[in-house]
């Protein structure tokens, strides 16, 4: 009989965990993007430790595994996402670092019509085991270039899959599955998770991609989280809980394919459902799960379906805009009482 080992992890440490074990495990596995070494491997420079990226999540990689399996990369998105992508395409299992959702637009014909099609085009005889990391989430003080949650351009993408880690566990999990996938995956890490703390298995694991989860049980309202926002969710059902209403709580977890099944039988227990986004409005998760619980569980709706959500606008730099910016547990709590408030 075997045990898991469990202690607790950091965000960002379960990052970097499953990154190592998955190249441990498989010699194909390569990583590469801007400053992920921190300059390490440069040796006419003297430079000899890594600072793991300006986030900490590939640190000690280069020294472990050497700078022909972890590449510090030119400022060319376009160029090395696309030479992760042709890897991948030749048979090796490739991870490739966009430092920030925000930079998509340098690299998106890469990810569109090379990573998304090539493996439709040629007809399953090319597989494309590709992850792409990538970072999302406001609040920092990071202005608009730098701040932005995008998941939701990837998910009306055909051909690539998109993932949204809540915690440490599922961060690693998620990560572990997408590095094995043989189709491309985009993992979304939100900058406000990487400091929390968590329990981790010791050893690789997967999470399926495309399954949702619940991490607190209702009767009366049914809350989604993505990323972060699942954590606003739960802090708002625990504060709806003291008026008496009972909120459940399901962490999204994956933004293409999604959990559809698992939020419908959800609402059809709660009759109600509010999507906590912090991506802007329009064409967003929260309002593809708003349209497919009207459409899919209208009979069983006490209310109609809500999103809580950004507001259209990009993430703004001044502080007291930025916090208003962002979803929060106060404006979940108004959109769940006002619903109520309809009888």
């Amino acid at each position: 009989m075997t045990t898991t080992a469990t202690r607790e992890l950091q965000y960002r440490e379960a990052i970097n965990e499953a990154i190592r074990q998955e190249m441990e495990r498989d010699e194909t596995v390569i990583i590469m993007g801007e400053e992920i070494a921190g300059g390490a491997g440069r040796e006419h420079l003297g430079i000899v430790d890594a600072w793991g990226g300006p986030f900490r999540t590939t640190v000690g990689l280069i020294q472990q595994f050497g700078n022909q399996r972890v590449l510090d990369t030119p400022l060319s998105e376009a160029a090395f996402i696309g030479a992760a992508i042709g890897a991948a395409s030749t048979g090796m299992r490739t991870i490739a670092e966009l430092m920030f959702i925000d930079f998509v637009g340098v690299c998106m014909d890469q990810l569109l019509n090379n990573a998304a099609k090539m493996r439709y085009m040629f007809g399953g005889q090319v597989t494309l085991p590709f992850t792409l990391l990538t970072r999302i989430g406001a609040g920092f003080g990071s202005a608009a270039q730098h701040s932005e949650s995008y998941y939701s351009i990837f998910s009306h993408i055909p051909g690539l899959k998109g993932v949204v880690p809540s915690d440490p566990y599922t961060a690693k999990g998620l990560l572990t599955a997408a590095i094995r996938d043989d189709d491309p995956v985009v993992y979304f890490e939100h900058k406000g998770l990487y400091g929390n703390t968590g329990p981790v298995p010791e050893e690789p694991y997967e999470l399926p991609i495309g399954k949702a989860r619940t991490v607190r049980e209702g009767t009366d309202i049914t809350l989604v989280g993505i990323s972060r926002m699942t954590w606003v969710c739960t802090a708002a059902a625990e504060e709806l809980a003291k008026s008496g209403i009972n909120a459940e709580v399901i962490d999204l977890l994956s933004i293409s394919p999604i959990d559809y099944d698992h939020v419908i039988d959800s609402v059809k227990r709660t009759h109600r459902l509010v999507v906590v986004d912090e991506d802007t409005p329009i064409c967003s998760i929260a309002s593809e799960i708003c349209a497919m619980v009207a459409d899919e569980a209208f009979d069983y709706l006490d209310a109609p379906p809500s999103k809580v959500t950004a507001p259209h606008t990009p993430v703004p730099y001044s502080r007291v805009l930025e916090n208003n910016y962002m979803p929060n547990e106060s404006r979940v709590i108004k959109t769940v009482q006002k619903l109520f408030a309809r009888g």
